[in-house]
């Protein structure tokens, strides 16, 4: 029987991808609504109708005439005119990705980018959906909501490095690990001194040496903020105490992450670097796609390089951590603060070194105001709190200019 998905952020790097894994597999998938943000109309028309989709979604609802004219555009070029396609229906404004989140279907991959995918989230987990999350920022900013939202099996990760320890962990006891290795590339800035990071430039945080991902993840790849986030996403997802949680260098990115159990042996999940073997073991969780990826070439030498991290240089990690130890809105306001440094940095108003420094200060703000602890999260709270850092941190960001 095939699964029916759903894609939240069809136009980014991982829906594309996704799409690409469906499209090889037509007798194990069949994708039956799209969301997108709404700014490569063309693009979202020749998935919706190439996919031949009931429902397509757009953000934006100024962009909702330029998606129907392009919706039109293509099914004629493939045929509509002789009733070979048809277009679906379109929805438009901020709430078009949760209508899509609740479709009936089996499986809703959210790959959107930022703090807008986290009612999406809880919306298909409340439709009993199972969720393929590749959108970290649901699980960092909902926390415990998203948590106590979902079912045994319910949330299926997709980031490379939370899917390699899923895979070390399937079949193992819990109380046998003994910690969790998350692996990073270093960025394009690995080995940089501090000072050396004060004149980066928003085109060299882009480069990334190993990943093909979207200009915010690569930035918050060269900062490390992408790896603090998926530290505390890590302690979510799997119930493994901060303390337990390392971080280490390893540029080839061929280890996604490892899992190091109470006898000493390590688990470790090794693959060339390519996104489409976790979205498809997302997809299909908990089977496998056969050929989905290449697998590693052992006819050759290689050599796997670890490094600790430099946290003078990259402290983003440390205050990632600050914010997943305190919990409840913490993480919400680490995120949204972030976003907005990432942001004001493309645009030049800020420099590279600020970005953590600004996210830092306002975290340290958020967690010393009293009016802020409370020992019950709820949506309004954590919502309150994403707005607040965010006016908090343009206002620092205003402040430095």
């Amino acid at each position: 029987m095939r699964r029916r998905v759903a894609i939240l952020g069809s136009t980014g790097s991982i829906g594309t991808q996704a799409l690409e894994v469906i499209a090889a597999e037509p007798d194990r998938f069949e994708v039956v609504a799209l969301a997108a943000g709404g700014g490569n109309p063309r693009l979202l028309a020749e998935q919706a109708i190439e996919h031949g989709v009931s429902v397509v979604a757009v953000a934006r609802a100024q962009a909702a005439e330029d998606v129907q004219l392009a919706l039109y555009a293509e099914a004629q070029r493939r045929g509509f005119a002789h009733g070979d396609h048809r277009v679906p229906r379109l929805l438009a404004g901020p709430d078009a990705a949760i209508e899509i989140a609740r479709t009936p279907c089996d499986v809703v991959l959210n790959a959107m980018t930022g703090a807008v995918g986290l009612l999406p989230t809880l919306a298909a987990l409340e439709a009993g959906t199972t969720v393929a999350l590749a959108n970290k920022e649901s699980l960092i900013i909902g926390g415990e909501l998203v948590m106590r939202a979902a079912r045994p099996g319910q949330l299926v990760p997709v980031d490379s490095e939370h899917s390699a320890l899923a895979q070390a962990m399937r079949g193992e006891r819990h109380e046998e690990v003994r910690r969790l290795i998350v692996t990073a590339s270093g960025g394009p800035f690995r080995g940089f001194t501090r000072d050396q990071l004060a004149d980066v430039t928003p085109e060299q945080a882009a480069a990334h040496p190993t990943w093909d991902m979207g200009p915010v993840i690569t930035i918050n790849s060269a900062t490390m903020v992408n790896k603090g986030l998926e530290v505390i996403e890590a302690h979510l997802l799997f119930g493994i105490g901060f303390d337990r949680i390392d971080v280490v260098v390893h540029p080839p990115s061929i280890v996604h992450s490892m899992v190091e159990f109470v006898d000493g042996a390590t688990m470790v999940q090794a693959s060339p670097p390519d996104m489409k073997l976790p979205i498809a073991l997302g997809l299909a969780w908990p089977e496998r796609v056969p050929g989905v990826a290449a697998g590693c070439d052992w006819s050759v030498p290689a050599t796997w390089e670890f490094h600790p991290l430099d946290e003078t240089a990259f402290p983003a990690v440390q205050v990632a951590r600050r914010a997943g130890e305190y919990g409840r809105t913490g993480p919400a306001v680490f995120n949204a603060a972030n976003e907005v440094c990432v942001d004001a940095f493309v645009a030049g108003d800020l420099d590279f070194l600020g970005i953590v420094d600004t996210v830092a200060a306002v975290l340290d703000e958020h967690l010393a105001d009293p009016v802020w602890f409370t020992d019950t999260v709820t949506l309004d709270s954590v919502l309150g709190a994403d707005r607040w850092a965010r006016e908090r941190a343009a206002r620092l960001v205003g402040d430095s200019r």
